[in-house]
């Protein structure tokens, strides 16, 4: 039977129609700070929490509710005849039931605010109590989320009470979220320790999904509760829900793009690109990416930099595609994408900001920086040099290279890629992969070094004029003098982008 509530939300959504309901049902409510004005001012019947604890609030409302009166009455364990009668020999009353929503710092640590404004956002009071409420669930009703609200009139309206599997739910809810209000806390704190004692994560599920990877997987997409992030602020303007593997393929796509200042255009399939190149325009930019793989790009995603427009998206719905990304769209090009109904179309103005990447192992977490360096140094090892045009596509094809599965090759000319060759388990099958599909390419970029130099024999028979690898095997003068044999150029980065 709940005789008693404590009620002190920052967030009001819902607070008053179950503050009304409680009261109908006799039900006496204690308040704090701005909850209580808020209810009185809505003529609800509610005592102050001093009130109850004798002692006014201090130090900017810092200290309200921790207090023995308060906490006593939240933790006593009512079938204990020992905590019952310690609390009413210290003339304490039971609370039944505890709503309380957080300072919203999660919200706040994203603003332009300093430092000691965001440290004022941390609550202290509010999950003491909500901690207590959830250990003692059993005896205590806990509500943090506004969407239980419902769940406990129409259960208190046909039973009287809240049953215990709801109760013990709400107590693991509290808990819940507490790790991750914490552990935004504690990252916001050690923000410059790169590697702190305990992994701490703070994620917000955001939607459930239909499946995983396969239709036998059940997936939810989580997106953090701190920072911006890329695909954490994305905009789906039309089309499907999107999928576990949409999302991993916007990701990469979306990186790709944002690596250029030029306009650029990525078509991706299966997380790794199928074909990227520059333009002069959006439309140039995405006709040379598609003529690189017009096979694999069919029912794959496509990513732009730019503003995409009407002539694009008319020779994009030629074919079958999943997701169209940028950072936005001309109204008459919104409407012709969205003649294919089921097309995602995904506006996305924020570029990518992690610092760290994860990846689960059974039993542990791998965490890595994020791979932003994209060379140690631009170190010319061959007699012959690059031309200024050939270490532009130098760069260019190296960029790409950062996100093709090792290992990697990407063949290119004019700032467009012509071949792709990746995932394979050696560097020899990647190359003649790539070179055989770009033929007429000028440059090759690999995303690890040379073990051997039958790939720039293998180069040379393609007609490729110049090479960009990180270097760094024990038989580098072996590809190096094969290039000066055959006149091609070759540049060392020092840097490896390996992805698995």
């Amino acid at each position: 039977m709940i005789k008693r509530a404590l009620i002190s939300v920052f967030n009001k959504e819902g607070i008053l129609e179950l503050a009304k309901f409680l009261v109908n049902k006799g039900v006496e409510i204690i308040s704090t700070g701005g909850t209580y004005k808020y209810l009185k001012e809505n003529d609800i019947n509610v005592i102050e929490v001093n009130e109850v604890t004798g002692f006014d609030e201090i130090l900017d409302g810092r200290v309200k509710t921790l207090h023995p009166s308060i906490h006593g009455g939240i933790l006593a364990v009512r079938n204990n005849e020992e905590h019952m009668k310690v609390i009413k020999e210290k003339n304490i009353k039971p609370i039944d039931m505890v709503v309380v929503n957080l300072y919203p710092f999660f919200e706040k640590v994203k603003e332009n605010l300093d430092f000691d404004e965001k440290i004022e956002f941390i609550d202290i009071g509010g999950p003491t109590m909500i901690r207590a409420a959830a250990k003692n669930f059993k005896d205590v009703i806990v509500l943090t989320d506004t969407e239980d609200y419902k769940n406990v009139i129409e259960q208190i309206e046909n039973t009287g009470d809240v049953d215990y599997s709801t109760r013990k739910k709400f107590a693991g809810k509290v808990f819940n979220l507490m790790s991750a209000y914490d552990a935004a806390i504690g990252n916001f704190l050690l923000e410059d320790e790169e590697y702190p004692e305990y992994l701490s994560l703070s994620y917000k599920k955001s939607m459930d999904l239909r499946y995983g990877e396969n239709s036998h997987q059940t997936a939810a997409y989580y997106t953090a509760t701190t920072g911006k992030g890329a695909i954490n602020n994305f905009k789906l303007l039309n089309g499907k829900q999107l999928s576990y593997n949409n999302i991993k393929d916007m990701d990469i796509a979306w990186k790709v793009v944002c690596e250029f200042e030029d306009i650029a255009c990525c078509g991706l399939k299966h997380n790794t690109p199928c074909g990227v190149a520059l333009g002069e325009d959006v439309y140039d930019a995405y006709i040379k990416a598609y003529s690189c793989d017009p096979v694999s790009i069919f029912g794959g995603i496509v990513a732009f930099n730019r503003k995409v427009d009407k002539k694009t998206a008319e020779k994009m719905i030629s074919i079958f595609l999943e997701i169209v990304i940028a950072p936005d769209f001309d109204e008459d090009a919104l409407d012709v994408l969205k003649t294919k109904k089921n097309l995602r179309v995904v506006k996305c103005t924020v570029k990518p900001e992690d610092k760290f990447n994860l990846a689960k192992v059974d039993g542990g977490i791998l965490v890595q920086s994020e791979d932003t360096l994209f060379a140690e140094k631009m170190e010319v090892v061959t007699e012959k040099k690059p031309s200024q045009e050939e270490m532009k596509d130098l760069i260019f094809a190296m960029k790409v290279c950062k996100y093709v599965k090792s290992n990697a090759i990407v063949v290119v000319k004019n700032e467009m890629t012509l071949g792709i060759g990746g995932g394979q388990v050696n560097r020899i099958w990647a190359a003649k992969e790539a070179l055989e599909r770009g033929k007429g390419a000028l440059v090759m970029a690999s995303d690890a070094f040379f073990p051997f130099d039958d790939v720039v024999k293998t180069a040379a028979e393609y007609g490729i004029k110049a090479i960009i690898q990180p270097g760094g095997s024990i038989r580098d003068e072996d590809s190096i003098k094969a290039c000066n044999e055959n006149g091609i150029a070759m540049v060392f980065t020092g840097t490896r982008h390996f992805k698995h």
